[in-house]
């Protein structure tokens, strides 16, 4: 049966009533594109009570073109599950509430979506340092609470068993894979750039120790706070010597940094070895960026089309409404979060196994202990359509996801995959194990 485009009143109550906001008012006026084909028949129509997903999102702050793109991608995924018969047969409805990317506020916002709106799960939070502040008034509330973030503050163990990160791996993970092909390529006397939180911690301290087993030096670490808005005070510090400049960079003020970083080095400069973060929702081809040809950068899903050439994830570029060159398919200029918005598609489809397996119905201790319980069982996500990103391994005893990176290289102002990690090359010994805390 063919698919047919759905009216905006349709797609809103497919996709779910997002909390306070008129129809679209939350999405910035972008709604996604008409529905792909999904390769198998459309199920019957989800019936009864919807299963509510209380959506944490940062609609603002400097999380705000995150926020903005993880809000899309949430609303597609969500159409897509109510298009096949939702979860366990009941239709799924996002309520959102803005965050601010403020971990104070972060905090009232989990109290209003479990208090006051009834929400069965807690979904959605990047910035590591929201989720920190947010994850123990969730365990305070027990109710799960699934992350789209990457530091290494779930799988360490300093959260409670309610929190979960099974759709996006994390930074431990990330660098422990790319460590060798970056120090026996580009160099070992690295300067390490990154922000000045709980993510970038993560970046200094798993890459540090795991360059230097592969015989890498880390000459110089620069912490920047995440508002800076100037940069070009903080290059004076790059060692002379250096070999590779590593950076990291997160908000609105990412390509200013990459801007002022071409000026102070000039042609001369040592190579440069950057995380995506550092041009999420950035064009490359942007003007001052020239600079950057040559240089490398970690992807966990390329954003440029045909570098996964897969089927699932063509249909899934399609439904975020996202181009051949990662951005809007209705704003060239509005570029996609492509490296970590397929965290929130990947973790929707993770509550639903959740959902499904558990035999899950409504809110209760016993019904959270049998989905919790059944998670921390699952040891796989196979590749598809459902895991467009490439198939994960998932340790219960940590509520982590292991799986595949990218490295690119910008070549004619576009990024090109010309390495790819083993899912066990980022893997590592867990250091705790949630599963014997209580619930």
């Amino acid at each position: 049966m063919p698919y047919r485009t759905m009216s905006r009143r349709e797609l809103v109550k497919a996709a779910g009533v997002l909390a306070g906001t008129a129809a679209a008012g939350g999405l910035g006026g972008f709604l996604p594109p008409g529905p792909a084909p999904v390769p198998r028949a459309r199920a019957a129509a989800p019936s009864g009570a919807p299963l509510r997903i209380g959506f944490e999102v940062h609609r603002t702050g400097i999380g705000a073109v995150y926020g903005r793109w993880f809000e899309r991608t949430t609303l597609a995924a969500v159409r897509l599950i109510n298009e096949t018969g939702g979860i366990a047969g009941r239709p799924v409805e996002i309520v959102a509430e803005d965050d601010g990317t403020d971990p104070a506020r972060g905090v009232l916002v989990i109290d209003k979506l479990v208090l006051e709106h009834k929400v069965d799960f807690l979904f959605g939070t990047l910035f590591s340092n929201v989720v920190i502040a947010t994850a123990p008034r969730a365990g305070e509330l027990k109710v799960p609470y699934f992350v789209v973030s990457e530091g290494y503050h779930v799988a360490s163990g300093k959260l409670n068993r309610y929190v979960f990160q099974p759709g996006i791996t994390d930074v431990r993970a990330q660098v422990t894979s790319l460590a060798p092909w970056i120090v026996k390529n580009l160099g070992k006397k690295i300067t390490m750039i990154f922000p000045d939180y709980a993510f970038g911690y993560d970046h200094r301290d798993f890459f540090s120790r795991a360059a230097e087993r592969q015989g890498g030096q880390i000459q110089a670490l620069i912490p920047i706070p995440p508002t800076e808005t100037s940069f070009t005070k903080y290059f004076s510090r790059i060692p002379a010597d250096t070999d590779v400049v590593y950076h990291v960079m997160v908000g609105p003020g990412v390509l200013t940094f990459v801007k002022e970083m071409g000026e102070y080095f000039g042609a001369r400069k040592p190579k440069l070895f950057g995380f995506i973060d550092s041009l999420e929702g950035v064009d490359v081809a942007s003007p001052g960026l020239e600079f950057l040809e040559g240089s490398y950068i970690w992807e966990a899903f390329p954003r440029y089309a045909g570098n996964v050439n897969t089927a699932a994830e063509r249909t899934y570029r399609q439904r975020v409404g996202v181009d051949a060159n990662g951005a809007s398919i209705r704003d060239p200029k509005d570029v996609s979060t492509y490296s970590h918005m397929f965290g929130c598609w990947e973790t929707l489809f993770v509550i639903k196994q959740a959902v499904e397996k558990s035999g899950y119905r409504t809110p209760g201790p016993a019904a959270y202990k049998a989905l919790i319980e059944t998670l921390e069982k699952v040891e796989a996500f196979p590749e598809g359509l459902q895991h467009p990103q490439g198939a994960k391994r998932f340790v219960g005893r940590i509520h982590q996801c292991f799986g595949r990176q990218f490295i690119s290289r910008v070549e004619n102002k576009k990024l090109r995959v010309v390495y790819t990690t083993r899912i066990e090359d980022g893997m590592y010994p867990p250091e705790a194990d949630y599963t014997k805390q209580p619930l």
